[in-house]
């Protein structure tokens, strides 16, 4: 276990095999591994935890059968259902998320993409209402891309796109059917050509075993990611998820570990489920190897309070504040 830790602090790249092991340590080293991770976040990123936030900007009637999604129509979730939002409502989100101490604020909606040019034209619009009054970086969420639609969000000030590969290839199947794990590979790759940052991840807890988590990371390892968002499965009633165990929050925090010291250089944020899944271990999340959080609240269901992670960040000693962009990429 020590020399696996030690060659991966040195930036030398574990096999499947090795980054299965080291999620395996024992518990009585369990903070070696913790520790590690933690010593190359701070050797990358220094202190800061990067933060961002979204609104959920057109909800439900999505035709796509993921089996975790509330906003499936091949679900039964009781959620609250809405075309596009305003940009106005869009804009007063944005602002309500930045005085809480957000750094980038991601525009999400549901369905397979955005292929009517109204809904196109508000979304454009949105992203260069929020640039010139707030100082947020700008993300979004829109399903797939095609080339033109890339550029178009590029031109109105986009600065990343958010396309999860939600689980491994070989689990991909029992997940989701109405398209193709290939398919979301190919978003990842327009949005990345046509200039845009990527936000690129998965959701763990979906009963994938631990290899599957492992094969994730190395698929995401061959993909131009500048952020990996781990999502931990909320099991909402009226999915076909709603019966899922919660896994003990250790087995996220270890694994979290592995993914720092496959992605050294790569943000890797907590997004939705923390609150369920690490329950009173949230604030170890951040001494584990995580350098990220989504604040505020999720798509459908319920975030913590803004004050209680800020607070949390405080008692942790951790710096939250606006630096300049790509600055994590100019330390070695």
């Amino acid at each position: 276990m020590q020399a696996l830790l030690k060659k991966a602090e040195k930036y030398n790249t574990l096999t499947p095999g090795e980054a299965e092991k080291l999620y395996g340590i024992p518990d009585h080293e369990i903070l070696t591994l913790f520790t590690t991770a933690n010593r190359i976040k701070i050797r990358c990123f220094g202190n800061h935890v990067d933060l961002c936030s979204l609104i959920n900007a057109k909800s439900g009637n999505c035709p796509e059968n993921c089996a975790f999604c509330s906003q499936s129509i091949h679900n039964k979730a009781n959620i609250n259902k809405y075309d596009l939002t305003s940009k106005e409502t869009i804009l007063t989100r944005a602002l309500e998320m930045e005085r809480a101490g957000a750094h980038r604020f991601c525009i999400v909606i549901s369905g397979r993409m955005i292929s009517r040019q109204m809904e196109r034209r508000k979304i454009l619009e949105s992203i260069e209402l929020i640039k010139r009054k707030t100082q947020l970086r700008t993300c979004a969420s829109l399903g797939f891309l095609d080339q033109k639609w890339a550029e178009n969000l590029v031109n109105s000030g986009l600065d990343r796109y958010h396309h999860n590969l939600e689980t491994a290839r070989s689990f991909y199947h029992r997940i989701c059917t109405t398209h193709s794990y290939d398919k979301r590979i190919e978003t990842v790759h327009i949005a990345a050509d046509a200039g845009l940052e990527i936000c690129c991840g998965g959701i763990w807890g979906l009963g994938e075993s631990t290899g599957q988590r492992i094969e994730l990371a190395f698929a995401l390892r061959k993909l131009p990611i500048d952020s990996i968002p781990i999502n931990l499965l909320n099991p909402i009633p009226g999915t076909r998820l709603e019966n899922m165990p919660l896994e003990p929050p250790l087995n996220h925090l270890k694994m979290v570990s592995v993914y720092r010291l496959l992605f050294p250089k790569t943000e890797i944020r907590f997004a939705g489920g923390r609150e369920i899944n690490l329950r009173q271990l949230q604030p170890l999340g951040l001494l584990a190897g995580a350098n990220g959080l989504m604040i505020g609240h999720y798509l459908t269901t319920l975030g913590r309070s803004t004050q209680e992670d800020i607070s949390m960040l405080n008692d942790l000693g951790l710096s939250f504040d606006k630096y300049p962009e790509h600055a994590m990429k100019k330390m070695s």
